[in-house]
C-alpha cells in the first residue's frame, strides 16, 4: 500500500511541476481559442465526422480482434478507456487496466481480454510507428494543397493506400520488420545508455511479437490491419482539414512528420493525454514545417478539441450507458 501510495503521489508530483512548467504556454495557447469562431461551420462539421470515424475504426478493431464482442461493447469500452488516459497523470496504465475490466465484465474471458488488448496495441502502434517513413514517400509527391473539400479525399485515399502497403509489407515478411526493428533496437538503446534505462528491445522481439499477434488473430489479422490504418487515416485528416480551414497551405508530408510527433508526445506519462506536449509540440512542429505561427495555433486548437476534449464527455457518457447494461465493471466477477 504504501509503495502504491508513493509511486501516485510521485506521478502527481511530477504532473503538478510539469503543468507548472507549461502553465504559461498553454495559458496563452488557450486564449487564441477565441478566433475558432473566424473558421466556417461546415470545417467543424467535416472535422467531427472524420474523427467519428477515426473513433469507428477504433472500435471495429477492438470487434476483429475479440471474437464474439458486441460493437456496443468495443464502443463503450474503448471511449471510457481513451477518456481515461486523457484526465488521469500516467493515465495509460489505468486505462488499460479500465479497458481491460470492461471488456472482462461483459463476458470476454481474461485470457482472450489480454490477447486482444495486446493485439489493438501491437498493430496501432505498429501502423503509427510506420508514419515517418510513409512521409518520405509522400514528401516526393504531395505539394501545398489547394483549398476546398476534395484535396482532403484525395490525399486520406493516398495515405491509407499507403500506410496500408507499407504495415502490410512488415507484417507479411520478415525481412522490412526485422530491419526497422533493428532501427528501433539501435536508437531506443542508445537513449537508454544516456539516460541509464534498462531498455533492450531486439528486433528479434519484434518479429516474435508480430508472430503472436498475428497467431491470436489468425485469418482476421487483414481486416484488423485495415482497421487500424483507417483510424490514423482518419485522425491525421483531422488535421489536415483544420490546417486548411485556417487558410493555410499544408505539405501532407511535413504534416504526418508533426501528426507522428505529436501522437508520440500524447503517449509521454508525464500529463493527462499529453495535454500541454501535445499543444506546444505540434504547434512547434507545424511552424517548423513552414505553416505560419497564428496559423498552426488555431489549426491545432481546433485539432485538439476533436481529438483531446470533446472524447472526455464521450466517455463519460459512455460509462453511464455500459454501467446500466453489466454493471459497475468493479463490482463485477471476471470472466
Amino acid at each position: 500500500m504504501w509503495k502504491t501510495i508513493v509511486v501516485r503521489s510521485l506521478f502527481l508530483g511530477v504532473f503538478a511541476a510539469v503543468l507548472y512548467i507549461l502553465w504559461p504556454r498553454l495559458v496563452e495557447f488557450l486564449s487564441a481559442s477565441q478566433d475558432l469562431s473566424g473558421i466556417d461551420w461546415y470545417w467543424f462539421v467535416l472535422m467531427g465526422a472524420l474523427m467519428t470515424g477515426a473513433f469507428m475504426a477504433a472500435w471495429e478493431l477492438t470487434h476483429i480482434a475479440v471474437p464474439g464482442i458486441s460493437r456496443f461493447v468495443a464502443a463503450t469500452s474503448q471511449l471510457v478507456s481513451n477518456a481515461m488516459a486523457k484526465v488521469v497523470p500516467g493515465g495509460a496504465v489505468a486505462a488499460g487496466a479500465g479497458y481491460f475490466k470492461m471488456l472482462s465484465a461483459s463476458g470476454v474471458p481474461t485470457g482472450q481480454a489480454a490477447a486482444a488488448l495486446a493485439a489493438v496495441s501491437f498493430i496501432s502502434n505498429l501502423v503509427l510507428f510506420s508514419l515517418p517513413a510513409i512521409a518520405l514517400l509522400l514528401a516526393a509527391l504531395s505539394a501545398p494543397l489547394p483549398s476546398g473539400l476534395l484535396p482532403v479525399g484525395v490525399i486520406g485515399t493516398v495515405m491509407f493506400i499507403l500506410m496500408f502497403s507499407a504495415v502490410f509489407i512488415v507484417v507479411k515478411y520478415d525481412k522490412p520488420l526485422l530491419f526497422v526493428g533493428g532501427i528501433v533496437e539501435r536508437v531506443v538503446c542508445w537513449v537508454a545508455d544516456k539516460t541509464n534505462r534498462d531498455w533492450h528491445p531486439t528486433a528479434l522481439h519484434f518479429l516474435e511479437r508480430r508472430n503472436e499477434v498475428i497467431e491470436a488473430l489468425g485469418a482476421r489479422w487483414f481486416k484488423a490491419l485495415g482497421a487500424a490504418v483507417l483510424n490514423w487515416t482518419l485522425d491525421y485528416m483531422v488535421l489536415m482539414t483544420a490546417l486548411i480551414a485556417v487558410g493555410a497551405e499544408p505539405r501532407p508530408s511535413l504534416v504526418l512528420v508533426a501528426f507522428a510527433g505529436s501522437a508520440v508526445l500524447g503517449m509521454i506519462p508525464l500529463t493527462p493525454g499529453g495535454l500541454g506536449f501535445v499543444e506546444v509540440g505540434l504547434t512547434f512542429m507545424l511552424v517548423a514545417a513552414g505553416i505560419p505561427g497564428p496559423d498552426a495555433t488555431l489549426a491545432t486548437l481546433a485539432y485538439r478539441l476533436f481529438q483531446f476534449w470533446l472524447p472526455i464527455p464521450a466517455g463519460a457518457v459512455a460509462y453511464v450507458v455500459f454501467r446500466r447494461k453489466f454493471g459497475r465493471p468493479a463490482e463485477l466477477e471476471v470472466a
